[in-house]
């Protein structure tokens, strides 16, 4: 029986290393993650580092005062004054970024609800900022009182430590995400054609006139899915330790920041790696051999690939933390895990428990892909 089950493996491994879109799946779709962190991180420095200039064009609707205007050359505002209806055309034109109106004492700050508007207005926050302190101090003046015992009646001073790099966080856990999808990705094909594609070609009825068990042959197909997807997911994991080294050295917000997993940290979540593998696909191929041709099973299994990324997104998004029951969910778990890991913190219960849970669901998968596979009316209906 152990010889039927090697030599099943055996077939199925060679059949996938020969299909050219299984081997693409394995190994094109990880060289995608250099791509997301190199871009991400581009993309987060230019916007910390976006120029006073790409949004210090401010239009207004009246003339300055002498201390306006000076407050506005250190901030480097553009002044642009016109009527308001030539500022109205201008900002829809986008010549400029941003026009204030005034009556009375109420200045009016006009815009959209844009990037561009936010840096905007956050610059004016800053040039009312200034311009209001000044008038409470020559207030204060005119009527004899020291304007700096009284703007100056409390002091605050900020000793935030920041725990971590945000961005540096956001990068390693939406890298992750995208391992995760790698390896539902590449898990989809090969379970597809290993099921319902030998049942289309009509090879799957003659294989079953062997002396082979089913658990055999269903064990045999899961194992090689499985190599598949965790050669999938030891590339992308690869492939995400090199680009966090490299865009550590390469973009400044990540100065001070040492972006590297520990051996520790790679060694978890490989493991992390391996169990996510084995249930991905478990689950394909129990979809995929419920379909009666190929094309069947791929939009049967395109859902699972949503369903695979959107829990541990959402976890990340709005900062869930990992529990021993969280531990034992399937796909939320796993991200959780990871971001607990690259944290540095370590918790082998909730990685004890994530393995049983994944073992439990992979145990009960199989055993109904068994009992498919011994029904004729699964196999053969039209």
């Amino acid at each position: 029986m152990k010889n039927n089950l090697w030599n099943m493996l055996k077939k199925e491994i060679r059949e996938m290393f020969r299909d050219k879109k299984s081997l693409s799946m394995m190994l094109i779709i990880p060289i995608m993650i250099p791509l997301l962190v190199i871009g991400m991180s581009a993309l987060f420095e230019s916007q910390i580092n976006k120029s006073v200039e790409e949004y210090n064009k401010i239009g207004f609707s009246y003339t300055l005062s002498d201390i306006e205007k000076e407050i506005a050359k250190e901030l480097k505002i553009d002044v642009i004054e016109k009527e308001k209806t030539e500022l109205e055309q201008a900002y829809k034109e986008r010549t400029i970024d941003l026009y204030i109106t005034k009556e009375d004492n109420k200045y009016i700050v006009h815009g959209d609800d844009n990037e561009t508007t936010s840096y905007a207005t956050s610059l004016m926050d800053q040039f009312f900022a200034s311009y209001k302190e000044y008038l409470q101090e020559e207030y204060l003046k005119t009527n004899n009182m020291n304007a700096e015992d009284v703007i100056s009646i409390i002091t605050v001073e900020k000793d935030i430590k920041e725990i971590e790099n945000f961005y540096a966080s956001y990068i390693i856990n939406y890298a992750f995400l995208f391992i995760i999808m790698a390896i539902t990705v590449s898990a989809t094909y090969p379970a597809t054609d290993a099921t319902a594609g030998e049942k289309e070609r009509g090879t799957l009825e003659t294989l079953l006139t062997f002396p082979i068990r089913s658990k055999d042959i269903i064990i045999g197909k899961f194992l090689s899915v499985s190599l598949s997807s965790a050669i999938t997911g030891a590339i992308s994991l690869l492939l995400t330790t090199v680009s966090l080294m490299v865009a550590n050295d390469m973009f400044q917000i990540y100065d001070g920041v040492n972006l590297m997993l520990s051996l520790e940290s790679i060694l978890f979540a490989c493991l992390v790696i391996i169990a996510y593998s084995f249930l991905i696909s478990g689950l394909c191929i129990a979809i995929a051999s419920r379909s009666k041709s190929f094309k069947e099973a791929q939009s049967a299994l395109t859902p699972l690939t949503f369903i695979s990324f959107f829990p541990g997104m959402i976890a990340f998004m709005i900062h869930m933390q990992s529990s021993t029951i969280l531990s034992m969910i399937p796909f939320l778990n796993f991200t959780l895990l990871f971001t607990d890991i690259t944290a540095g913190s370590v918790n082998y219960l909730n990685i004890l428990l994530m393995f049983l849970s994944t073992i439990a669901i992979i145990t009960i998968v199989l055993g109904i892909i068994i009992r498919q596979y011994k029904s004729e009316q699964v196999l053969f209906s039209n």
